[in-house]
């Protein structure tokens, strides 16, 4: 069973439209690293969608790699 928020329905129904809903979660994402949930719905499937298209080791080293920079970087921290 899973739990999601009341306002996420529109953004389950669209991933799982696109086969994102496949994919197994990992520590961090492509849609992570564009943007998190500063991101409209629609550009964030876009975004998992081309993870899903780009998927492979490199790709997956990229999104490592750019995520310990925002880490650093502290981007997009707010509070």
């Amino acid at each position: 069973m899973s739990i999601r928020l009341f306002n996420q329905d529109d953004l389950v129904a669209l991933r799982t439209k696109h086969g994102i809903h496949k994919l197994v979660p990992g520590l961090t994402g492509w849609a992570q690293v564009n943007g998190r949930d500063e991101l409209p719905i629609p550009e964030k499937v876009a975004v998992e969608v081309e993870y899903l298209q780009k998927k492979s080791f490199w790709f997956d080293l990229k999104i490592l790699w750019m995520t310990f920079l925002k880490v650093v970087q502290r981007a997009g921290v707010t509070h």
